[in-house]
């Protein structure tokens, strides 16, 4: 199978990139702008520098090779950014992969696997979500996402022969556990890198952004997953839509939520080193809490997550930070 992977270079393409690479039985071309990702952590398939707003190239690129499927990472992604920039989440989130649809049907892609985000769901009130429940974004990241989605639909549903596969990723944390790559994302805003930056003096401090949730402790709840457990469920996508020529959509998560200020005490447990927080004022377009409802992709795609486990996400992300290879 022929597969391009958009944002491969990025760090949860990266990952994905990876144990494709280790199944030695997949054709891989990543495509990245390398404005947040590094050419370093693409470790299979062939690398071509390309921008998505470059409609041109893009189409280019999909003539020439005759891919099976596309894997779609390449986004913006900074929350309090999008509520600030709308403009610039809607062009490269929204319109970038719009176009990228277009061409992927002009050129008989059969498989489109879309990494969405629990962000589309809004301000749930009940937690954990259902794919089933209500779409309501609260911030223009969410939005941009919802409406790739929407696209996708109505994509397949006037064209058979185009299978789309949504993923809505929660909390995305962790490092590959073999230690080859992790997130090097420029100005991070994850908890659990940001921590992990503060463990080993690369920030003064961390803060904690708003203790005035309507939680058990105040601040905010997610659901953190581990990104090789991510990349793996992107595998079993693909195999799943191969065998039922299905479209679908599934949320990545444990099921699991934790505070802001327990992911912290469990960063100061590993390290051993307690480090400064502030609290400061809520960032807009934070809900209070968004916890996966895993049911669906757990029966479905018989995807079997191996490392739900809070410690050993930062575990794997304070070992990234230290040694660092990009």
């Amino acid at each position: 199978m022929k597969i391009l992977v958009t944002g491969g270079a990025g760090y949860i393409g990266s990952h994905v990139v990876k144990h494709l690479g280790e199944k030695n039985c997949y054709d891989l071309t990543i495509i990245d702008n390398l404005s947040t990702g590094h050419e370093k952590a693409v470790l299979s398939g062939t690398f071509i520098k390309c921008d998505l707003s470059d409609f041109k190239k893009v189409r280019d690129i999909l003539k020439e090779n005759k891919f099976d499927a596309i894997i779609h990472f390449a986004a913006s992604i900074i929350v309090p950014e999008s509520v600030a920039e709308p403009l610039k989440y809607f062009m490269n989130n929204s319109v970038n992969t719009i176009n990228l649809i277009q061409a992927a049907v002009e050129s008989g892609i059969k498989y489109f696997i879309f990494s969405s985000t629990a962000a589309v769901y809004g301000d749930i009130k009940n937690n954990p979500v259902k794919e089933s429940d209500a779409t309501v974004p609260i911030n223009p990241y969410g939005m941009s996402k919802l409406m790739v989605e929407n696209v996708l639909h109505y994509a397949s549903l006037a064209n058979p022969l185009f299978c789309h596969g949504i993923l809505r990723y929660f909390n995305v944390a962790g490092a590959d556990v073999t230690g080859q790559i992790g997130q090097s994302f420029p100005n991070a805003t994850h908890l659990i890198k940001v921590a992990a930056e503060t463990v080993l003096a690369k920030r003064e401090s961390i803060s904690i952004f708003g203790d005035d949730f309507p939680t058990k402790d105040g601040t905010g709840i997610r659901d953190y997953i581990h990104v090789d457990d991510l990349a793996d469920a992107h595998i079993a996508l693909l195999d799943y839509m191969a065998d039922t020529q299905k479209s679908d959509i599934f949320n990545c998560g444990y099921n699991k939520g934790f505070s802001v200020k327990e992911v912290i005490e469990t960063m100061k447990s590993v390290s051993g080193v307690d480090f400064d927080v502030k609290i400061e004022a809520r960032r807009p377009g934070d809900p209070a809490e968004l916890v996966a409802d895993n049911k669906k992709i757990l029966a479905a795609l018989n995807w079997m997550p191996k490392y739900n486990d809070l410690e050993l996400i930062c575990r794997t992300a304070l070992e990234w930070e230290k040694n660092r290879k990009y």
